[in-house]
């Protein structure tokens, strides 16, 4: 018998109809999948079920009930959200059991030692590389994911747990850990709906799957009764070519960005060129100083020493404004803090790099704006009702395209993107690559820093491993193989003494 359930459920905005006739089933001791490309409804439907948005017609029970009768009821529904949403300047601790009334550490005062030591206990059993003390800020993005679905946890009445792409910033050990968790979750008799783009996690984890599609019911079933390429097929409407790379074509010999001896606070002694026409990846393990690297070449981190030339001009480090002003630009991993501006539309968030091209004596004018944006819009197919909308009501994958294409409104020389695929669905995955390796082709400095071997793989022409905050291997990418690529990332096999990766 299903304990939450959803009956042709619709949801409604002016002018858009998110969601239409959705049924959902989700059994207790069971991981139930969630699937569906960016823009799907999965987002309308999880606010639906966790109390947030109310449905415009159908219905919602839990455990048999209205919970629109009685709002306890949703108490029961725990959720952690794909993109970072933490206290930064509070403890690990506080965070973990906010809201304090809920956790049992609420009243007139809270005992700061007693949330220690709980805490202590919920670190251990996630694996989590922190004090209960430390503040939020300061630990990595991998525990802070880590922390998000321990909070989740921290909620005595949960019967239902639903993870919205929870391994998105974690490695394949910290991903074991979750698995090992949701496990023990099952066995205590919740249940699981978990949201992933990640196929093989997908069909590893699950019991049961729903489809969604253009904010519609497509299919409801098994895991074991289907294969990733039916449930890609169910996604998107067609199949899609599992064997397409989007490795430039042609790069040349030219050397567009030269790194000697670059050392800062998580790295040392990094050294590598970037050609034009070159798509260049950098692998690793979270933690292996692949972001520290970038970040401190873009000037958001401090050099400790090295070297760094664009186009033969030495680089200034150190200085984010003179980065962008000399045609580099950093694409961030965390799309919410530091790629976009969330309560700015569509039309802000791209208006705000070109005001070189749209202001006047008179100020901004609405008229060239209004084309340079469409022109984006345009030329990166980028998904939405209107370029007034709130850009955070767009999908991920067309807020990456936003944020791509603010970035080519500047006509860099060098494009940095982290993880830039990070929580978004195949086929707009496939568009990023196409963009990518367009940029690369018309001269563009590319550099992908990724944590999934394949995506390097398809789009990479040369791969750069980095552990423990060294480089450890440079490898043509259509002579690497799996085996000899991940004996470099756990550092058991260097493949070069050099300093500088040629």
């Amino acid at each position: 018998m299903a304990y939450l359930e959803a009956s042709g459920l619709g949801r409604d905005f002016p002018g858009v109809t998110a969601l239409n006739d959705v049924d959902l089933r989700i059994e207790l001791g069971r991981t139930h999948i969630l699937a569906g490309e960016n823009g799907a409804g999965k987002s309308t439907l999880v606010k639906i079920l966790t109390g947030t948005d109310r449905q415009t017609r159908g219905e919602v029970l839990i455990d048999g009930l209205d919970p629109h009768a009685d709002g306890s009821l949703y108490d029961q529904i725990s959720y952690v959200p794909q993109e970072l949403n933490l206290f930064q300047q509070m403890s690990v601790a506080e965070n973990l059991f906010m809201p304090f009334h809920k956790t049992g550490h609420g009243g007139a005062l809270v005992n700061g030692a007693a949330l220690v030591a709980e805490a202590q206990t919920y670190l251990d059993r996630f694996g989590i590389e922190a004090d209960p003390r430390d503040l939020v800020a300061h630990i990595s993005v991998s525990d802070q994911q880590l922390l998000q679905i321990a909070r989740a946890c921290t909620n005595a009445k949960m019967k239902v747990l639903i993870l919205d792409e929870p391994t998105s910033s974690l490695t394949r050990v910290e991903v074991k850990r979750v698995f090992k968790v949701i496990q023990d979750l099952l066995e205590r008799n919740l249940a699981i709906v978990f949201i992933s783009h990640k196929m093989e996690e997908v069909l590893q984890i699950g019991d049961d799957y729903t489809v969604l599609r253009n904010g519609e019911w497509v299919e409801s079933g098994k895991i074991n009764d289907v294969n990733e390429a039916d449930l890609i097929r169910a996604m998107s409407g067609r199949d899609l070519s599992f064997d397409e790379h989007f490795r430039p074509q042609s790069p040349t010999d030219e050397v567009i960005m030269s790194v000697r001896g670059l050392t800062g606070a998580r790295f040392d002694d990094v050294g590598f060129e970037l050609r034009r026409g070159e798509i260049l990846g950098f692998a690793g393990l979270v933690g292996a100083g692949r972001s520290e690297v970038m970040q401190t070449i873009f000037g958001f981190l401090k050099a400790k020493g090295g070297e760094v030339s664009v186009e033969g001009e030495n680089w200034v480090l150190g200085d984010t404004s003179k980065s962008v002003a000399g045609g580099m630009l950093y694409l961030s991993e965390e799309r919410k803090h530091h790629g976009i501006f969330p309560l700015l539309s569509l039309r802000e968030n791209i208006g705000i790099s070109i005001l070189s091209l749209t202001c006047g004596r008179m100020g901004i004018s609405s008229r060239l704006e209004t084309e340079a944006v469409q022109q984006v819009i345009d030329d990166y197919d980028i998904k939405s009702a209107g370029m007034s909308k709130r850009i955070t009501q767009l999908s991920g994958g067309n807020q990456q395209k936003a944020i791509i294409g603010r970035a080519m409104a500047t006509r860099p020389k060098v494009l940095i993107f982290d993880e830039p695929t990070k929580g978004i669905d195949i086929r707009t995955k496939s568009e990023i690559y196409r963009i990518m390796r367009g940029l690369a082709e018309d001269g563009v400095g590319v550099i992908l820093v990724s944590s999934e071997l394949n995506e390097l793989k398809k789009c990479a022409s040369r791969i750069v491993t980095m552990h423990n905050g060294r480089i450890t291997g440079a490898f043509e990418t259509a002579d690497a193989n799996n085996e000899t690529l991940v004996g470099a990332i756990f550092g058991t096999e260097a493949k070069t003494d050099e300093r500088t990766v040629q």
